[in-house]
This record gives structure tokens, sequence and C-alpha cells, in this order.
């Protein structure tokens, strides 16, 4: 097991741990979770044995081989599947030592070390790698294709390909889904939970932290807290103790304020001052709880846009792409006001180049787009942090945009984005990649678009900061089009989708869990291996099929259940509702006056009946709620 005991954690001035304890089990995967700058890839140095704590112990087992996606790769000149390999590093050292022994003509040792790579399986190792690699996105012709070939995304991907070769006890993964759309998102959700070591996965993307974690490390106010269950388990978990934390505080308040007062009023009393000295001790001892904090520090919205034309954007057979090759051809689109539109597509489809297209960045190769005459588009891209000044300020970048508006109201526009204090005259060059998308997005959020286009809006934003964007783009009164492999903010934002591929971009009638089945489908028609495929050919594929129908017809029998569960659940209410009155009136004196006799027995009867009913409803809605969570469970495996 993972043993943190009394660790104190210091970057800098900065204080990232006091006295913080964690024990974590083999086995578990454990989502770590925290704002910021709070310490959650310190932490991952501190189990690399790249940081030394301050104070306290750090035990890792000294067998445990542990695996990371490594920050650089290489412009080699090697294949990407060769690339890959190299992450099973136990391969790797028994292959040299093979290489030696054949080069010495040593049978002994030939025999031994082919013995070696058998029981380590070394010779499905090729295949293994093969998989994952599409799984990650790459075609076969990728795979071939040397390092140096890839851009920093597709590297990034290769880096995590050889983190998930290595034969690993301990897997580290930080921001994983980066870089990621969709569908791979999916297939690394399917793979880590059939991953056999320890996983810790820094990430702040909600639903993949629901699909993949056991439990839930959240590093806040210089501790480690564990919590049992995924992320959703963690919400609820973590409100109830902000709860009772709060409720305590207060009732400390209390006490301290009735020991105070009891203090001030009778230290000067000589017949009181003993018993005002014991308080002034009880006080000093006291073990104060903190206050809960529970909101948000990000505050912002879209104020309205100045002008809502109808439509905001048309394409007239408009084909685009890079030098004279066309990405997409014969485009025939209209956005309209109000527009709230997601972009679905497997990375390289061209979802990218249409937000380009649209935001200007790109000419169109043939066709025609005409933008309305009031178009004011809000355009927010990684490569867009790039266009930040480093040398310059949150504020210097504000000022430029609203030369005329008053310091202190730019700073409050800023202190909604969490630039507080200093934070607002301090240069950009340091900030983190989450720091520079706020101040992008704060830029954004000023200049009142009536179109915005998100490219992956997300990456490097906190949970919190991902939750406040939500509620902003919510509310917002514009057209929206957005990419992101963030299926919450997709699902909380849009209300269509658009997929992109095969050079086209149609209407895609369905939602996320549509779409994930579809694509599913369509990669087993291929006998490419997807979230569901392990590869292994025809037989696996037929058998995920039959998995699939047999899903949906368990589905099918859910529904009138889900139905008659709802039905009972409502005359439940009702009964409940229709007891307490008739409780209420035999509880009365009224009740067992002369007057109220017959109406006292009607109601005596009525009792009986209620009662009676409610027990059978009760039963009834036990049987199907057991037989929903069979057929749950039945779905399920």
């Amino acid at each position: 097991m993972i043993q943190l005991k009394n660790v104190n954690l210091r970057r800098g001035l900065k204080e990232l741990l006091i006295n913080a304890s964690l024990t974590l089990n083999p086995g578990n995967r454990i989502g770590m979770v925290g704002a910021n700058g709070a310490g959650k890839s310190s932490l991952f140095a501190l189990l690399m044995s790249q940081l030394q704590q301050d104070a306290g112990e750090v035990e890792v087992p000294v067998h445990w081989t542990v695996a990371h996606v490594a920050q650089e790769t290489p412009a080699l000149n090697r294949s990407a599947l060769d690339y890959v390999l190299d992450g099973d590093h136990e391969l790797r050292n028994l292959q040299a030592k093979l290489t030696l022994a054949e080069q010495a003509n040593d049978g002994v040792e030939i025999g031994h070390l082919h013995g070696e790579l058998e029981h380590i399986d070394a010779y499905t190792a090729e295949s293994r790698a093969a998989r994952l690699l599409t799984g990650l996105g790459f075609s076969q012709e990728g795979q071939a294709r040397p390092v140096s070939d890839f851009s920093g995304g597709w590297r990034m991907r290769l880096n995590l390909a050889q983190a998930l070769m290595c034969r690993s006890d301990l897997l580290l993964l930080d921001e994983p889904t980066n870089h990621l759309d969709i569908e791979t998102v999916l297939w690394l959700e399917d793979w880590l939970v059939a991953y056999p070591g320890t996983l810790l996965v820094i990430s702040h993307d909600r639903d993949f932290l629901d699909a993949v974690t056991t439990h839930i490390v959240e590093v806040a106010q210089q501790t480690l807290t564990l919590y049992t269950g995924n992320y959703s388990s963690f919400e609820v978990m973590r409100a109830e103790k902000l709860s009772r934390q709060q409720s305590d505080f207060q009732k400390q308040q209390k006490q301290i304020a009735h020991l105070e007062s009891f203090i001030t009023r009778f230290k000067a009393k000589a017949s009181k001052a003993r018993q005002a000295q014991s308080r002034v001790k009880a006080l000093e001892k006291l073990e104060r709880v903190a206050p809960a904090h529970t909101d948000s520090p990000f505050d912002f919205s879209f104020a309205p846009p100045d002008k809502l034309p109808n439509p905001l954007l048309k394409l007239e057979n408009v084909s685009v792409g890079y030098g004279d090759t066309p990405i997409l051809r014969n485009l025939t689109l209209s956005v309209e006001a109000g527009a709230r539109i997601g972009l679905l597509g497997v990375n390289g489809a061209g979802k990218s180049t249409l937000v380009k297209l649209l935001a200007g960045e790109l000419k169109p190769q043939q066709g025609e787009l005409v933008g309305a005459q009031m178009l004011q588009i809000g355009y927010f891209a990684q490569h867009q942090l790039e266009t930040l000044r480093p040398d310059e300020s949150p504020l210097w970048h504000l000022q430029k945009l609203a030369p005329t508006v008053r310091e202190q109201e730019l700073r409050t526009f800023l202190g909604g984005f969490n630039f507080r204090g200093d934070e607002v005259s301090a240069p950009v060059g340091p900030m983190s990649g989450g720091e520079k998308s706020r101040l992008a997005l704060a830029l954004i959020v000023w200049q009142k678009p009536n179109l915005l286009l998100l490219d992956e809006p997300t990456n490097h934003l906190d949970l919190e900061m991902r939750h406040a964007l939500t509620l902003a783009l919510q509310d917002f009164g514009g057209a929206l089009i957005v990419v992101s492999h963030d299926r919450s903010l997709l699902e909380a934002t849009t209300d269509v989708f658009w997929r992109v591929g095969g050079g086209a971009v149609t209407p895609f009638d369905g939602d996320l869990e549509d779409y994930r089945q579809q694509r599913i489908a369509e990669l087993a028609d291929s006998g490419k291996p997807s979230s569901a495929d392990s590869g292994s050919g025809i037989t696996r594929k037929e058998e995920k099929r039959l998995q699939a129908d047999e899903r949906k017809r368990l589905n099918a029998l859910k529904k009138p259940l889900t139905t008659r569960l709802d039905k009972l659940e409502k005359e439940m209410d009702k009964l409940n509702r229709e007891k307490n009155e008739l409780e209420a009136f035999l509880a009365s004196e009224d009740a067992y006056s002369a007057a109220n006799k017959s109406r006292l027995t009607e109601t005596l009867q009525k009792q009986g009946e209620t009662v009676a009913r409610i027990e059978q409803v009760e039963e009834e809605w036990m049987d199907v709620q057991e037989q929903l969570e069979q057929l749950s469970t039945e779905i399920q495996g």
C-alpha cells in the first residue's frame, strides 16, 4: 500500500501540505481533485521521488513498478509502434539480454531468456501495443510512421500509450483526457477500469472520474482527504461534511462568545477572578473549527449581446482545408441566433477546421461564407493562449480592450475569474495553463459576443471553473458552437449536435450515448477495436453484438417497470397524505363529539383501508424495485 504520514510539502514560499496523512490500498483507482495550484502534480512528483517532503514519511512499496506519462517526446525516427513497445521495460530488458546471449552463443542463457519472455507473454507484445495505438486513434499506417512525424497532441498520445504498455503496479496519469476526443476518452475509461494495478489520476472531467474511480482524494486547505466512491459520491459526501463542519463552527462560535462574555464581565471581580481565568485557559486550549468554504472563487456571466441578427452566419457550398487539400467539402450550413451546437467526430475529422473557418482564421477554398453585419465572434482555442503577452498582466490585457473604463471596474471584473489582489498586475508568463485559459475566457466575455466558438475550452480548467463556465454558458443569450471532450459541459450547454466526418458536416439526431453506440457499431463493422472491442477478431465482435442486442432487450423490459414504479410512488404519496389527514382528524377533540359520531366511524374505517392499501403498494413497489435492480445488474454485467 501507499502511505503518507504527517507529510509537510513546500514549493517555493507556498506550503502545499501540512501534516497530511493518507493510505491507499492496492487495486484502488483514485481520482485526485482540487483547485489548480493545490499541490496535485507535486504529490505525483513526491510519489515518483522527484520531490522530497519537508517533513513526514512517504512509503511506496520498493518492488512496485511506477508508470507515468512523459511530458517530452523526442523527435525520433523510430516507428510509433516501436516507441510504445519501449514502455514495457521488462520486455526491452530481456530482449537486450537475449541479444548479448546470442552474440556470446550462450545456449543455456538463450533458453532461459526465451522462457522468461514466454512467461511475460512477450510474443503478443506487438499486437498489444498495436491495440493500444488503435484505441488511442492511430491508424495502421500511422503506427508505422516515425515519432518525429507527429504533432504535439499526437505525441502526448504516444506517451500515454507507452505508459499504458508498462507492466506497472502504480499508474500515475495527470489530465490524461486533454488532447483526446470523446471516443478515445471512452476507450481509455474501459481500459483503466480493467487495469489490475493501483491507479492515481488527476482529472477535472467529472464524467471520466465517475466512470473510472473507486475513490477520490481531495487536495484542499493543505491536507489530503480520502472519500470512498466516484466523483458524484464525493460531491454528496463533501457537501454533507461541509454542512456538519459549518454547523460545528457555528456552535463553537456561540461557545467562544459565551466564554469571552464571561471573561469580559467577571475578570475584574475578585470573587469571579479564578473562574474567569479558568475560562481564559479553556479558550486558549479550544481546538478551533474552521468555517466551511463552499463558495466558488468564480463569479461571472455573459452580458446580453448588443445585437442578435438572424442568421449569424451562412455557408454556401464551402470547401475548406490546408494548402490545396480540402478537409471539409461542399458545406451548406446556417448558424441561427440562439443556436447551441456541439460538434462530434474523431480527432482529425475537421472539427477544429470548421471552427477556424467560422472564426475567420481559415478562408474558404471555394464557396461563400457570409457573416451578419453585426456579428461579434468570441473565439477560444488552445493556440490563442500563446497570443497573450507573457510580460504583461491580466489588467493590461483588459485595458487594451477597454482603455476608457475605470481601473476599479476592470479589477472587479477580473475578480470574477479569480484574479485578485497582486495577481491582477502580475505578469502572465509564469501563470499556469489554467490561469491563462481563465484570462483568455475573461477577455472573450468582456467583448459581449453574439456567437461563441469554443474549441476545447475546459483543458487546464479545474472543476470549480468548469462548473462556473457551464453555468455562464447556460445563460448565454447568443449562439454557441463548442468542441469538447467534457461530456458534462456538452450535455449541459448544447441542444443539438453536428457530426463532422468524411469531409461533411451533418446533423446528428441523438444524444452522446446514442453517438457512442453508433460509433461502437461502426467500428465493429469496420473490424477496428473500439472501447467495446478487444480487437481479437470476429468472434469477439459477434459476442459484443449479441451483448448489445441483449442490453437493448433488457432495456425494453425496464421501461414498463420504470413506468409502474413511478405510478406506485405517486400513489404512495397520495395515500400517505390521506393517512396524515385522517390521523389529524382522529387526534382532534372534535372527532369524539356527538355531532361527529358517524364521521368518526367512517374515518376509522377509511384509516384501516388506507393503511392496508399502503402496505399493498409498498409490497408491490419492493417487487418492482427488485426486478429493476436485477435487470440493471444484467445490463451492466
